[in-house]
């Protein structure tokens, strides 16, 4: 079982950039947490559209059940609204954003979105990720062990 992180460009157009790396405090608890219930974290930082629509597609086909999109400046990509319906894995969606200067969301009931996780910062990873292991059913799951039935 896998959990994809696939992140969009930070600008779109002229200015495209791929997405900065993420804090590596925050990378390390990801992938430390998904250790700890019993996956793995895949991440892919996109600098395009065309290259964050075949991310998703590759994640798709691939063993992930569940992915971490932060769709960047391709929140309003007519083509990424029109991909999500038909990908099987959910994803939750994620903004690196903060209270005070939130992102612009996907629309609502776009494809199998289980969850926004935004104004943490780089955190919301963390919290989109917590939010994967409990659809998953193995948020509970620490050192090897599952807590519960």
């Amino acid at each position: 079982m896998s959990i994809f992180i696939i992140r969009g460009p930070e600008a779109a157009g002229a200015l495209i950039r791929t997405a900065q790396p993420l804090p590596a405090p925050v990378l390390k608890s990801l992938v430390h947490r998904a250790i700890d219930a019993g996956t793995t974290v895949a991440i892919r930082a996109c600098g395009s559209e065309q290259e964050l629509l075949d991310a998703l597609r590759v994640a798709d086909h691939s063993r992930g059940e569940v992915t971490l999109l932060d769709p960047g400046a391709c929140v309003g990509s007519l083509r990424l609204q029109q991909l999500l319906p038909y990908l099987r894995n959910a994803y939750v969606e994620v903004h690196d954003d903060d209270t005070r200067s939130p992102e612009a969301c996907l629309p609502p009931d776009i494809g199998q979105r289980i969850g926004v996780a935004h104004g943490y910062c780089a955190q919301s990873y963390m919290h989109a990720l917590e939010i994967a292991l409990d659809h998953l059913g193995c948020s509970e799951i620490v050192d090897g062990v599952h807590v519960g039935t």
